[in-house]
């Protein structure tokens, strides 16, 4: 029978917290299922997938380099959802900041001083903030959905990648291989805790975190992104612009992709390679939505995303579990959390119920 969905007067706030929780909890489920099937040790793959990384110590260190390029992103994100700003592209907005650190560590690689490292920095999130604009621009002034040319903005970053390190940004010292010169001391993130992996772009993506917490909830600015998300008419007559919001919003998420993608590049890779897209920008869609747009519960669906990654890795090496397998446990997250959502919100009517009633 035909089904239709319809709109609960009341919905459980609580449970509607709960649902990142079940989501994840059934992503579990699913996943062990799933690969059962096509011939892997389904439970032990997600034994490995959610649990050895957090009961691994030596693991530890690895959740937080992947968790904070997930963290920035998705703050910035979070931000631009709340106005209805569907930027999809943080992907390339990583990968074009990223690039224009890359580009004052070439131009400053024979220099030394404290200063490059900052500049760096500045410039990558410039470049996030000056990739995002083109979307901005075409939403405000032609009225351009932005979801579409956010996304595909991003293989055009992607193939600019490319062409610079096989061309241009070559190393000549590289023995032929397509990657950037190594980056110096001056211009590498410094490690926070010695013996480890951990830079200083993981305590700076929780402080991010923080901030964007007290601008979102205690500030003129993070009150107006919300009144023009839920309420267009009433931000109209309270004087919002919701062209300026959207421009806010498009500078914000691009700059803070930029600034993760110039951390994850002086941070992880110390260096600018043709893997250096590895989907953050797409995954940091997943932790918004999974952490509520709330900062501090990105904070904590990063750190599950980063489990993700860390143990698909690791399901790699010891189980010979596809690359791809890690990208299926997160696809089923976000769908999973999608469809809690809706049937928190939403109850599932037949039609010859509503029929029924109606009689």
């Amino acid at each position: 029978m035909p089904l239709r969905l319809e709109a609960r007067p009341q919905y459980s706030r609580p449970m509607l917290y709960a649902t990142p929780v079940l989501a994840v909890v059934l992503t579990i489920i699913t996943g062990a299922i799933l690969f059962s099937a096509i011939g892997y040790n389904g439970p032990g793959a997600m034994y490995e997938i959610f649990f050895k990384p957090i009961l691994d110590s030596y693991r530890w260190q690895d959740l937080g380099v992947k968790a904070a390029p997930l963290i920035i992103i998705a703050i910035g994100l979070a931000a631009g959802f709340r106005a209805n700003v569907w930027n999809i592209g943080a992907e390339g907005q990583y990968v074009f900041g990223a690039l224009a650190g890359t580009g004052v560590a070439l131009a400053t690689y024979e220099m030394t001083g404290w200063w490059i490292l900052p500049l760096m920095c500045i410039v990558g999130a410039i470049g996030g903030a000056a990739y995002a604009v083109i979307p901005a621009f075409l939403r405000t002034r032609l009225g351009v959905n932005e979801i579409l040319t956010s996304l595909m903005l991003t293989y055009a970053a992607i193939q600019l990648l490319f062409y610079l390190m096989n061309g241009p940004w070559k190393d000549p010292e590289g023995f032929g291989f397509p990657q950037s010169r190594t980056f110096t001391d001056y211009q590498i993130l410094p490690t926070v805790i010695d013996g480890t992996v951990v830079h200083l772009g993981v305590p700076l993506a929780f402080l991010i975190a923080i901030a964007a917490w007290i601008v979102l909830s205690r500030t003129l600015f993070g009150y107006q992104i919300s009144v023009v998300g839920l309420a267009p008419a009433a931000a109209r007559h309270g004087g919002f612009d919701a062209n300026r919001t959207v421009w806010h919003c498009f500078l914000i998420s691009g700059a803070l992709a930029g600034l993760a993608g110039i951390f994850e590049a002086s941070g992880a890779f110390n260096q600018m390679v043709p893997q250096f897209p590895t989907n953050y920008g797409f995954t940091a869609i997943i932790v918004a939505f999974l952490g509520r747009l709330h900062p501090i519960g990105i904070i904590l669906a990063g750190l599950i995303l980063a489990v993700s990654y860390v143990g698909g890795e690791g399901a790699q090496t010891s189980m010979g579990l596809p690359a791809a397998g890690a990208w299926i446990v997160q696809a089923m997250m976000l769908f999973y959390l999608l469809a809690v959502d809706i049937l928190v919100r939403y109850r599932i009517k037949f039609k010859s119920q509503i029929a029924g009633g109606a009689a």
